[in-house]
């Protein structure tokens, strides 16, 4: 989502008649554009801040803008704190950074209602055949170690006749793969009024519809709201790919009660079977919290016993860092940091070794790949991705965002390896 928004920034900004500037020291505009989900985030950001204060002071007239996440979460303190920010704006007041920039008296302002979808601003895409397109904003879990409710608001969707509107001016400009954004987009739509109202399933049809869009991915949904019929989206509708991302944060249901997570082990479990199911070969990826307070060594040894079960593709592990007016961030049970690392450590190891036997039953089979542009490693291959969300370098030839069937050599637990075959029609 934050990619996303970064996009529309830059989009806005050129639209204004900025362009973007090769370094700091040259910028007109230095603009930070936040996460507050973990702590290391914050403290990178205050860096930052640091250096963008003394290029102030150097240069006056130099503007320093922070937005996102972290400008909600503080848009009491921003300005008392870093006196030298210039304008600060939340997630629904991106358009508010365009307001500031217009005014004739630029003194510091602060923009921070809930107001707008960024998707209704121009954009400035990293990549010119994939698009990351909003269909909700906010959330309405209390999860309890979660900052994004009082950072992005209650759940909002969007029009469904919008959403359709701007991927098919994606499709028209060479998109091929979108992937739609929202905190929960499986509970999509249920705020819409009756006469547009359909659920996520439904939206996912619509866009299969469309013209040159080849695939569709989306980020993230709540296994509370998993529905076979979603799954069954994955099954029935050519463009959705065969990748599912199912967070869990925990294997003890003790502890997901904690998290306020609604939902246990055994109801994660029958997603997972609900998954296999009626898509064998999916792709399941996942979240992981380590060292969430309270949590005992036989808590954490239940999360072991459901990543060797599911044996996911790969998974996003985090130790758990206390976020600012969440419940978690007080509660009793506060895990020692090397207690957490140790635990880290062992999920790793697992998480890793699942995930290099999950990546096995690719060699020797043929992927279709979305070229993205020459291996960061090996600049004589090229590097792309399956429809499972898996990365390739390949030997072969292929143009970024062209298709192109790939005979797979080898795996490791993160990418494969093969040798690509003319470019498919």
């Amino acid at each position: 989502m934050n990619e996303h928004d970064s996009e529309r920034m830059k989009g806005m900004l050129e639209s204004l008649g900025y362009l973007e500037a090769p370094d700091r020291d040259e910028a007109d505009l230095i603009l930070f554009n936040t996460c507050s989900i973990r702590e290391s985030a914050d403290n990178r950001l205050i860096g930052n801040l640091g250096e963008a204060k003394r290029l102030k002071s150097e240069e006056p007239s130099r503007i320093v803008g922070v937005g996102g996440c972290w400008s909600q979460s503080m848009k009491d303190e921003v300005f008392e704190q870093f006196p030298f920010v210039d304008v600060a704006f939340g997630p629904g007041q991106i358009h508010g950074l365009a307001e500031f920039l217009q005014t004739e008296d630029l003194e510091a302002q602060g923009y921070f209602e809930f107001e707008s979808f960024s998707g209704d601003l121009p954009m400035k895409r990293e990549r010119p055949y994939q698009a990351w397109v909003q269909i909700s904003m906010g959330c309405n879990c209390v999860c309890a170690y979660c900052i994004v409710p009082q950072t992005r608001g209650r759940e909002r969707s969007r029009r469904p006749s919008e959403i359709v509107r701007e991927i098919e001016a994606l499709a028209a400009d060479g998109v091929k793969e979108v992937t739609l954004l929202g905190q929960n987009v499986n509970s999509y739509g249920r705020d819409l009024e009756s006469l547009e109202r359909i659920d996520f399933a439904d939206l996912l049809a619509l866009v299969d519809g469309i013209e040159g869009i080849e695939r569709v991915r989306y980020t993230s949904p709540h296994p509370k709201d998993y529905r076979e019929k979603l799954v069954l989206a994955h099954a029935e509708l050519p463009s959705v790919c065969e990748h599912i991302h199912l967070p869990l944060q925990s294997g003890s249901s003790r502890v997901l009660k904690e998290m306020r997570r609604t939902y246990d082990r055994s109801r994660y479990m029958k997603r997972v079977e609900m998954i296999r199911q009626h898509v064998p070969d999916c792709s399941i990826t996942t979240d992981i919290i380590v060292g969430f307070p309270g949590e005992t060594e036989d808590d954490f040894r239940e999360t072991l016993e459901v990543v060797e079960e599911v044996a996911y593709d790969s998974a996003f592990t985090f130790i758990f860092s206390p976020r600012r007016e969440t419940e978690a961030a007080t509660m009793p049970g506060q895990l020692s940091h090397p207690v957490k690392q140790e635990r880290m450590a062992r999920l790793v190891e697992l998480v890793q070794r699942k995930a290099y036997e999950r990546s096995q039953r690719f060699v020797g089979t043929r992927q279709q790949v979305l070229v993205e542009g020459p291996s960061r490693t090996d600049p004589a291959r090229l590097r792309g991705r399956t429809r499972h969300n898996k990365t390739v370098n390949f030997v072969g030839l292929g143009e970024p965002g062209e298709l192109v069937d790939v005979e797979i050599t080898s795996a490791t637990s993160t990418t494969l390896a093969g040798e690509g075959s003319p470019v498919s029609l």
